[in-house]
């Protein structure tokens, strides 16, 4: 039987006519037939029932009704069906004792609606993919109210918090937090307007207490620190710096005209915030999105596992009453002619019509189903004694131990011009026998240096990195890895055990660059935190003493793939087609291969509000390359899949196990509960930012066999729910006399536009076409 005799069979409600002499054989060929099923009280026919004149196959695609189902669970569902799922407006019901009101779609909640917790919580407003996502009112069980915008759980844009205290917040949220700008009012009458950050004061802004003392100024984790004013009812008014930390503490007291209070002390100030706490709010203990739907069975037919199509998808009720039937006969033709010419053309018309109304798409070549890659091993060769880098190693982590221990935490991040001087630098000596300021070790001597030692403090706290923590990871008991073999450069990297940093040997040429740079790179970080720019905590020299006097460079940066998910693919994407392809075999690639341009198969599409974020950011980013001539940079992506079958096969996210069929229970698969966990835990909700563990839909791409160069694929339809990791990196190449000869050489042989050796304004501008055609919003 081909290919699209089968399809046609399989997928369209035909109308067959045949004479008399025709029914016998079809009696022979049809055997018992389901009528659509409809509700629990299914009919069977026979051939015997049906008329001398037609066969006559009916299915309940295409056709949306009412319908009230009993599931097997318990669950109860009743309202508009459609194609074996809830689609319109229904009621689903929980044996849990959560509800759904509102509109579906294909099985997804989708429109608006109200869903009810058994807790008495509600939720009421606009949903999308099964997500509070939209303008909705959430109603805790304690009384806890929001009015505002969600996005994918969270409160994400303007929205009002009421407490269950009498608390009152106004204002921006992000992720689920207060950000931004908003107002702050406590059940006594006090009240705080300005910024915020992770649900903290932080910035400029003004706290007014009922009796009419207020404080104007900057405040960092909700309390004053800054230059800042304290006005009381009377006129008299404190300016200066606040801290917490009395030393740092400084400002003039003015009296309002002869009267006022010289022995007031700042520090009642911050007794007295200590009174107005911010509530953290409920959690909610079930998101709407991790509510399954039951399975549905007739009680009139075999229940027998789901099965999957050729191009991974699950297959519905439509083609069950077809599955035993062999109309065309067997491989080999025979029983071809039990179906006369008319027939035959009765169905091709039929397809036709169909197709030609948009009911199907054409029956052209699907790609091959998707699987996980094949696991890899875990990165790097671990340094152990007897390799060649041992001693490198151990002279590392005694460098770092002294550099971070010795150095005194950072006041004020608005850091001296001299800072950034190349010039700033701290030799250090390390004897095996030790000295008054390094202790005794093992290895041979050498000598330390640290590159602008404060500036990269200054980073480390930017960036909430712990010292305790930093020296933990790489300086702990945990020897390094070393990842077997050296990048293109010529650059070895390391890898912490705990997997947070990751150390990489520089070149001479590279940290001229990043010290030239150094003062533009931290106004960066600084000023845009979402930044996508690859964070640097330290830079470094080890130089070896006795006859041979080697000088190691090396950098520490943050590991993009440190993260509770598995990434399955990676991708190194720069824009360029020339030699833009990985050089390993199909057999040899796994989830530690990095791909490259030409291997990409996929357009992530990304929510509205991260969509945005993205587009404003990337230019940020690349223009601060551009300024700094900087090129050949590239987005790092990974992917963590969120479906796939036991099997290892992706599946879709429009491939849910539809209501109506059977489920094989013993089978587990993942799914977004992970996902849907983390967005329910407020205290976890601060791994999810702009490139660091970001829900999105990866559609599959595939390329035109007549393009041998075409960087991003057509679009298939065929989406996956994914987790997204990414990040610009190697940012340290500048656009020298190499890169220009490099770019001259090239230009001869190839298209000037496909090589990566380019100017820093043109590879800024073909970097960011390529990237805004590869990450578009999700509609």
């Amino acid at each position: 039987m081909s290919k699209e005799q089968s399809c046609v069979l399989k997928a369209w409600e035909v109308t067959v006519r045949k004479t008399q002499q025709a029914k016998k054989r079809a009696n022979s060929i049809f055997g018992t037939v389901s009528v659509a099923p409809q509700t629990d009280d299914d009919t069977t026919t026979t051939t015997d029932d049906i008329d001398d004149d037609s066969i006559t196959i009916r299915s309940s695609i295409g056709e949306l009704y009412h319908a009230e189902r009993v599931l097997p669970n318990g669950d109860y569902y009743t309202g508009q069906w459609y194609d074996s799922f809830p689609h319109g407006h229904g009621k689903y019901l929980w044996t849990d004792g959560c509800m759904y009101i509102g509109d579906w779609y294909n099985g997804k909640t989708m429109g608006r609606g109200k869903f009810g917790w058994p807790s008495g919580a509600s939720y009421e407003g606009e949903f999308k993919s099964g997500y509070m996502d939209g303008v909705g009112l959430y109603t805790g069980p304690s009384g806890d109210t929001y009015k505002g915008q969600w996005v994918m759980n969270l409160k994400h844009g303007h929205g009002i918090k009421r407490f269950a205290n009498g608390d009152v917040y106004d204002g921006e949220w992000r992720r689920g937090l207060q950000e931004s700008h908003g107002k702050y009012q406590w059940r006594d009458g006090s009240y705080y307007i300005g910024e915020w950050k992770n649900a903290m004061i932080c910035g400029k802004g003004t706290f007014i207490w009922t009796d009419g003392n207020r404080y104007d100024g900057f405040w960092d984790d909700g309390l004053p620190r800054g230059n800042g004013t304290f006005k009381w009812a009377d006129g008299s008014f404190y300016v200066g710096h606040w801290s917490n930390d009395p030393e740092e503490m400084n400002g003039t007291y003015y009296p309002s005209g002869d009267e006022g209070n010289p022995e007031w002390d700042p520090k009642d100030v911050f007794n007295n915030l200590s009174e107005y706490k911010i509530c953290s709010g409920e959690r909610v203990p079930v998101l709407p999105s991790q509510k399954k739907l039951s399975v549905w069975n007739s009680s009139k037919r075999v229940e027998k596992p789901r099965r999957m199509s050729v191009d991974g998808r699950v297959s519905v009720g439509v083609d069950r009453a077809f599955e035993k039937m062999n109309m065309w006969g067997t491989e080999s033709g025979e029983g071809a002619a039990d179906i006369d010419s008319t027939t035959r053309r009765d169905l091709d018309a039929e397809m036709m019509r169909l197709e030609a109304e948009g009911f199907i798409q054409s029956l052209r070549p699907t790609p091959a189903p998707m699987r996980l890659p094949r696991a890899g091993r875990k990165q790097g060769e671990t340094i152990s004694k007897g390799h060649r880098n041992y001693e490198l190693m151990l002279n590392l982590q005694l460098g770092i131990r002294h550099a971070v221990g010795k150095q005194a935490p950072v006041v004020s991040l608005d850091l001296k011009h001299s800072a950034f001087d190349p010039k700033e630098k701290v030799w250090t000596r390390f004897p095996p026998e030790g000295t008054k300021y390094t202790p005794p070790h093992q290895s041979s001597e050498f000598k330390w240096k640290d590159y602008c030692p404060l500036v990269f403090r200054s980073l480390r706290k930017l960036f909430k990195v712990d010292p305790a923590d930093y020296m933990l990871s790489i300086c702990g008991n945990d020897a390094l890895r070393e990842l077997s073999s050296p990048g293109k450069s010529g650059s070895f990297f390391y890898l912490t055990n705990d997997d947070r940093y990751m150390i990489k040997t520089m070149k001479k040429s590279e940290t001229k660059v990043l010290l030239r740079m150094l003062a533009a790179y931290y106004n960066h970080v600084r000023a845009f935190e979402n930044t996508l720019v690859i964070r640097f905590y330290g830079l470094h020299c080890v130089k070896l003493t006795g006859p041979i006097q080697k000088k190691v460079r090396f950098v520490i940066m943050g590991n993009l793939f440190c993260s509770e998910y598995s990434i399955h693919r990676r991708f190194d994407l720069k824009g360029s087609s020339l030699g833009r392809t990985t050089d390993k075999p199909e057999s040899e690639i796994n989830s530690n291969t990095i791909l490259k341009d030409l291997d990409l198969n996929f357009i992530f599409r990304l929510q509205k509000a991260w969509f945005q974020e993205f587009i404003r950011q990337v230019d940020k980013d690349c223009e601060f390359l551009e300024q700094e001539r900087i090129m050949d940079y590239s987005l790092l992506v990974g992917i963590h899949f969120r479906e796939a079958s036991v099997a290892g096969e992706l599946i879709p996210s429009g491939a849910r196990t539809p209501i109506g069929e059977f489920e094989d229970e013993t089978a587990p698969r993942l799914s977004r509960a992970d996902v849907d966990q983390l967005l329910s835990d407020p205290t976890r909700w601060a791994s999810i930012r702009l490139g660091g563990n970001m829900p999105a839909r990866a559609e599959r791409t595939m390329r035109r066999s007549d393009c041998e160069f075409q960087l991003v694929g057509e679009p298939t339809g065929e989406y996956y729910e994914v987790v997204m990791i990414f990040g610009i990196i190697d940012i340290l190449q500048d656009y020298d006399i190499s890169k220009k000869l490099e770019h001259a050489y090239k230009s001869i042989q190839y298209d000037p536009t496909s090589i990566s050796a380019v100017d820093p304004r043109l590879y800024s501008r073909r970097f960011r076409d390529f990237i805004f055609k590869v990450f578009t919003e999700d509609n």
